[in-house]
């Protein structure tokens, strides 16, 4: 039966495969296939791994105490059982045989198979031994893991299996937005999760990389079973679930329609994007990790205008990147970029982007207190001096290749510049005195807290240019958790207030002759292309795949004639409407 699961829209495109369930736990799980040659040994692979956590629970239960309770050697027996249970070991081999799957891969998803009938179970006691198979897998994994040394890292293949059969998409409670960049490697071609927002940092990376993904469909995970024929409509926020055959020839004749959309845009990419009454604009890309520096330029960026620098330190299992790795990796995006600026924002740890290395005392605060509101970003890298020096020295080494300006996130009050500007001065000398190269750089600060915004005058001296981030500043602004499926609807990006700030924000920048740009969502969003310009904003940041749409609208747009009805509609009750209304 086809049903259809709504959810929000949070990156465009259409994605059409056999869904792949996935526990968030274990996003992070190998995925990719094997050659048809290779079966067998992944087949063993998977025998030897029960057979040492076999062995595990064997000793375990000989080296119990006498005197420990018998409940423990009960459980132990649980295991065993489950561990060398049919309906675990052998559907799994046929994942490897018939799919090709590799073991880690095979045994997570014949886990979320039984978990299910484990779920649909009427008994109590036989529903919770779900929790006692969740565990038994869990060791499984550890032991292939250890087994080949290191988790492998999935192969850059299509989005298909070997056979040029049925592409895959993913189907999650939730993904890391670290989790997530492996989608760049591997096998999925879109995503579906029960939670999130439209500008939760997951929802960002994934536009970043052009994914279709529908996230905040509640209950996807449980209404969506294991190889179910799944359309992930991520223009309209729907995932559908085992579509009739007419539907199915339906949107892969939209899919072409949006490849053909894409090739026609993608002719526009070396066009100078200049306004109708001449107004040069400036577009420059939002990057993850270096090796997104050569999309940027295919683009047609003129530069990076955000390098998020956290997605660095992110997925290391608690050992943070030295100077060296940092220095490194700035430099690869620098060079890359062939003399374009490039602006690394210091790393922005905390809300949806937690660190490996937090301890549970930090982890449980994180959780039970409000995150967006905690200790993140520049609150962060002051609290951690040390850390701060080394990313730091590592940008300003950087500089020595090519252009860079280093971008402070989250600033509230001008005594935060001050702070950070004495740690770029302390840190050029540390550079001086070991004989490194460097060069100075422009240090600005990023606007998206409605302190920043409203005491905006008192830091422009400070500062060599500002970036507005508007995903928080609405955050911020209208107390919403971006991240929160259930407040997304009040997420308003055309709220008066916000648009307020945002005009602010951008006129006294240019008053005082301090650059100034937007790098949020809504810089890529072409519904407020012609509102910004409007605004007198001449620099726009956004994902790679967005910077060819918003060319195309500011070739189209009078800057002149859409800055005269600005006034109007700071002034207006419901400013989209009264937009369409004078723009249209």
């Amino acid at each position: 039966m086809s049903i259809q699961i709504f959810g929000l829209p949070v990156s465009r495109g259409v994605a059409i495969g056999r869904a792949v369930l996935v526990a968030s736990s274990r996003v992070d799980v190998a995925h990719y296939f094997i050659g048809a040659a290779e079966v067998g040994a992944e087949v063993e692979r998977l025998r030897h791994a029960r057979d040492a956590v076999s062995q595990e629970l064997s000793t375990l239960k000989a080296e119990l105490s006498p005197e420990a309770p018998p409940e423990l050697a009960a459980l132990l027996d649980v295991h065993l059982m489950l561990l060398h249970d049919e309906a675990l070991t052998e559907p799994t081999k046929q994942w490897i045989i018939e799919r090709h799957y590799n073991a880690e891969w095979a045994l997570s998803a014949q886990l979320e198979v039984v978990a299910r009938q484990f779920d649909e179970m009427e008994d109590d006691y036989l529903r919770e031994r779900k929790a006692d198979l969740e565990q038994v897998t869990e060791r499984l994994l550890r032991a292939l893991t250890r087994a080949a040394g290191a988790a492998p890292a999935a192969p850059t293949a299509l989005a298909r299996d070997f056979a040029g059969e049925d592409p895959l998409v993913l189907v999650s409670g939730d993904i890391a937005p670290a989790d997530l960049l492996q989608f760049k490697r591997s096998i999925f071609t879109g995503f579906v999760t029960d939670v999130g927002g439209r500008t939760s940092h997951t929802a960002i990376v994934a536009r970043s990389m052009d994914i279709p993904a529908v996230v905040g469909a509640r209950e996807a995970s449980r209404v969506i079973r294991q190889d179910d024929w799944l359309v992930i409509d991520g223009d309209a926020g729907v995932a559908i679930v085992n579509p009739s055959p007419i539907v199915l020839e339906e949107y892969r004749f939209r899919q072409r329609q949006i490849e053909l959309e894409r090739a026609r845009l993608h002719r526009l990419r070396f066009t100078p994007a200049v306004t109708l009454d001449g107004q040069p604009v400036e577009l420059l890309a939002n990057i993850e990790l270096p090796t997104d520096a050569p999309t940027a330029l295919e683009s047609g960026a003129v530069g990076v205008g955000l390098f998020r620098s956290e997605f660095l330190f992110m997925n290391r299992a608690g050992a943070l990147p030295g100077e060296d790795e940092q220095y490194a990796a700035y430099r690869a995006a620098v060079e890359a970029m062939r003399g374009l600026p490039v602006t690394i924002r210091t790393v922005d740890i905390g809300a949806d982007k937690p660190l490996d290395r937090m301890s549970a005392q930090e982890l449980r605060h994180e959780h039970s207190l409000n995150p967006a509101l905690g200790r993140r970003a520049i609150r962060w890298s002051l609290s951690e001096p040390a850390m701060f020096r080394q990313q730091v020295r590592a940008i300003l080494r950087a500089s020595a290749h090519g252009r860079v300006r280093m971008l402070v996130p989250m600033v509230m009050h001008p005594r935060e510049i001050r702070q950070t500007l004495d740690v770029v001065e302390r840190a050029k000398q540390q550079l001086a005195d070991a004989g490194r190269a460097f060069n100075d750089i422009e240090v600005g600060a990023m606007i998206e807290v409605p302190a920043a915004a409203l005491t905006l005058p008192s830091m422009l001296p400070l500062v060599d240019f500002v970036s507005i981030g508007t995903n928080d500043l609405i955050q911020y602004t209208l107390a919403i958790d971006r991240a929160d499926e259930r407040v997304a609807p009040l997420f308003e990006p055309w709220h008066p207030a916000v648009l307020r700030l945002i005009a602010d924000v951008i006129a006294q920048a240019r008053a005082s002759g301090k650059p100034v740009s937007v790098c949020g969502e809504m810089a890529g969003d072409t519904a407020f292309t012609e509102l910004l310009l409007a605004m007198g904003l001449r620099s726009f940041s956004m994902h790679p795949a967005q910077i060819a749409a918003v060319k195309q609208r500011i070739l189209r747009t009078d800057a002149a004639r859409v800055a005269a009805l600005l006034p109007l509609l700071l002034l207006a009750e419901d400013p989209a409407g009264e937009w369409a209304r004078l723009a249209g």
